[in-house]
């Protein structure tokens, strides 16, 4: 039997001579075989030549449809793949897969979803596009609904504190939207979706590649209901009816050598008629022959980037960004009139490098931002204008990749509160390979803006109360202050060769102070200071694994405490789950996709309605409640570029019974629709 060895980490092997048998085969991976004869026992050196090199390596990853960055600040990346998981007409219906964001109708009439992070509502969230102001001020309410889905490229969402870098104002959280980019966007994309209401939204996208340096993408969005809906038999019309049209010309110009330049228009124009099925505005606006609301926006937006990387010192850069929007609302719900104007005017210039060497990094730059308001409500007028000029520094080091440190702090002055400062704290360690431990804290300030904020209370009887302490202030009110921290661990594994992530985060947001909104008398609601605690205490837990290749489960827990002083209680904040439950459950095999979701809501305080007749009384509390949604799609040809889908939300068809309050008598004085605890319509089905 010939001799067989191996050799040590040198190549230095010994084998003894066998008569007979002279042929010494020697091998080693990435080196071609040889054969030699044996001719004698002293030492040999043998060189071998290297193997033949392989004309293609190809290497395959899957990257999932949501992950966390690995940056210092924990956020969520939802990639294009995620958002396709639900039909996603506008930006509020993209979190219907996320656990963290909470999204639900504020009332029953015009159609508006707001988002919740932290079990707060979605003002004290920022919503920024591409780091730039998003719907803000009078587009809060319905600014979810001016993004449609298709146009979005994808989604980063970061709980608590962001950075300096981006302005004053978050504080439960902060949620950029990246738009579908000129250089990369497909030539062609079309989408069609309608629903059993016979809502239907259409989507152009056109994009083109000048030359070298220009590219250039045209966005068209239009979307319609004609049909008055009225499942529940309540005579009102579950979502208003109407039509938004919006366009978006971006281009982009790149010079290969670290010049860059972005530019933008978008128009929009939104017109919506809800209220009883029988209103018609030509006859019934204003008067209370049937009840009824109408909405007309127009809105302007208008953008500029500037940027330039210096060649040779890749982390040094400088950046200008400029935008600004015109926004035109004429509203009146029943007989009460709500007009109001807001320009606005952001500018922010970034420049960013090294201390020593790159584990020693900085961004400083100076801010300027103004609003200017002009609303009219019933009789009163509210006019102000807020001049916001400020400068930030902001310092990150790193060791290795194992510990960083995010640090930064910006001063600002208000022109109607004064100077006022803005620190924030991010720490990031990975003890160990996998493990990953995030600290953050930091202070935020914003000025609310109590009528288009809580534009949902207009659809009621409900008088509006201003309890002001002082002149010169936003509706002679103090600004909102909160201090937000949180922790966060994130844990990779490998379970039966399948990867899967457990997550774990709690925040605490403390406000110093809060304008309350008090809905405690049924018969009024009153605006007023805090006097007294206001919280939120926020914990969740949620792990991702891939059951089999290409099936992914999510599971999610999360839990609220969200307390408010509300005169001299300190009370539950209403309308907000303590306990919610999440599932999601997501398989591709070849062409086909499937997506399911199930979510458990738990019980929500409703606000006190013991003042009203029996009949127009409200339990304290409401029931929980299940919500599942699915759909099924299917790519279609050689390259899979056309792709049919069809889905179902809310299958359990469970939906709020008697969501109005009085709605047999809306000029009554117990009329009251903004007290929606859950689904205002049942099950639907879409397809597109």
């Amino acid at each position: 039997m010939p001799g067989f060895t191996l050799s040590d980490s040198n190549g230095i092997f010994r084998l003894p001579i066998i008569e007979n048998k002279r042929k010494l085969i020697i091998s080693y991976t990435g080196y071609e075989p040889d054969t030699i004869l044996v001719t004698t026992s002293q030492e040999m050196k043998i060189v071998l030549a290297a193997g033949k090199q392989l004309q293609v390596v190809e290497v395959k990853g899957r990257q999932r449809a949501s992950y966390l960055s690995s940056g210092v600040v924990r956020t969520q990346i939802m990639t294009e793949r995620e958002l396709f998981k639900a039909a996603c007409c506008n930006l509020s219906e993209s979190f219907e897969t996320n656990p963290s964001v909470d999204v639900a109708y504020s009332d029953a009439v015009t159609g508006a979803k707001q988002i919740q992070m932290l079990g707060l509502s979605g003002s004290y969230t920022q919503l920024t596009i591409e780091n730039l102001p998003g719907p803000r001020g009078l587009a809060t309410p319905l600014g979810l609904n001016y993004i449609p889905g298709p146009w979005v490229e994808s989604i980063q969402l970061t709980k608590g504190i962001g950075s300096v870098a981006n302005g004053f104002e978050s504080i439960a959280g902060q949620i950029n939207v990246e738009m579908k980019k000129p250089e990369k966007a497909q030539p062609l994309f079309a989408n069609v979706y309608v629903n059993d209401m016979g809502k239907v939204d259409l989507n152009l996208d056109l994009t083109t590649k000048l030359n070298e340096k220009w590219s250039t993408t045209l966005l068209l969005h239009d979307n319609f209901l004609n049909n008055k809906v009225d499942g529940n038999m309540d005579m009102f019309r579950d979502v208003p009816t109407g039509n938004l049209a919006t366009i978006l010309s971006r281009w982009k110009y790149d010079d290969s050598k670290g010049f860059m330049v972005q530019f933008g228009f978008k128009f929009l124009k939104d017109n919506k008629v809800g209220g009883v099925v029988d209103f018609n505005p030509d006859t019934d606006k204003y008067s209370t022959h049937h009840y009824g609301l109408g909405i007309e926006t127009e809105r302007y937006e208008g953008f500029l980037k500037i940027g330039y990387v210096f060649p040779e010192k890749k982390y040094k850069s400088i950046g200008w960004q400029f935008s600004a929007f015109k926004h035109d609302q004429q509203s009146y719900f029943g007989a009460l009139k709500y007009n109001a104007k807001q320009n606005n005017f952001y500018s922010n210039l970034i420049y960013q490098s090294i201390i020593g060497t790159t584990a020693n990094k900085f961004r400083t730059g100076i801010s300027f931002v103004t609003d200017k308001y002009d609303e009219q409500f019933q009789l009163l007028n509210f006019k102000r204008k807020e001049v916001v000029p400020g400068a930030f520094f902001e310092y990150t080091y790193s060791y290795l990749d194992k510990f960083s440190v995010v640090a930064g702090i910006r001063a600002d002055h208000n022109n109607l509160y004064g100077w006022f400062a803005t620190p924030r704290l991010h720490v990031r360690y990975e003890p160990m390979k996998g493990t990953t431990l995030r600290l953050a804290a930091g202070r935020g300030q914003r000025t609310a803006n109590i009528l288009a904020e809580n534009m949902s209370v207009f659809a009621s009887s409900r008088q509006v109360q201003i309890m002001q302490t002082g002149t010169g202030k936003a509706y002679g009110l103090d600004p909102e202050v909160a201090w937000n921290m949180g922790i966060s661990i994130d844990q990779k594994f490998s379970l039966f060769e399948r990867n899967g992530n457990i997550s774990l985060d709690y925040y605490y947001t403390y406000f110093d102070n809060q304008v309350v909104v008090d809905l405690e008398n049924a018969r009024a609601v009153r605006f007023y200071n805090l006097d007294g605690k206001s919280y939120s205490s926020s914990f969740q837990a949620e792990i991702n694994y891939e059951l089999a290749r290409k099936l992914e489960l999510r599971l999610a827990y999360r839990n609220y405490e969200v307390k408010t002083t509300y005169g001299s209680q300190l009370l539950d904040k209403p309308l907000v789950a303590r306990d919610r439950a999440f599932a999601n459950l997501a398989y591709e095999t070849g062409a086909w996709k499937f997506d399911y979701t199930v979510t458990l809501t738990g019980t929500k305080r409703i606000p006190s309605t013991s003042i009203n007749p029996l009949s127009y009384q409200r339990p304290t509390h409401s029931p929980s409640f299940v919500m599942m949604n699915a759909q099924v799609s299917r790519s279609i040809g050689a390259k899979k570029k056309f792709e049919v889908y069809l889905g179902a939300e809310n299958l359990t068809d469970f939906y709020q019974k008697d969501v109005i309050i009085a709605a047999n008598d809306p000029f009554g004085p117990y009329f009251d629709a903004s007290l929606v605890w859950g689904p205002v319509y049942g099950r639907m089905f879409y397809g597109g």
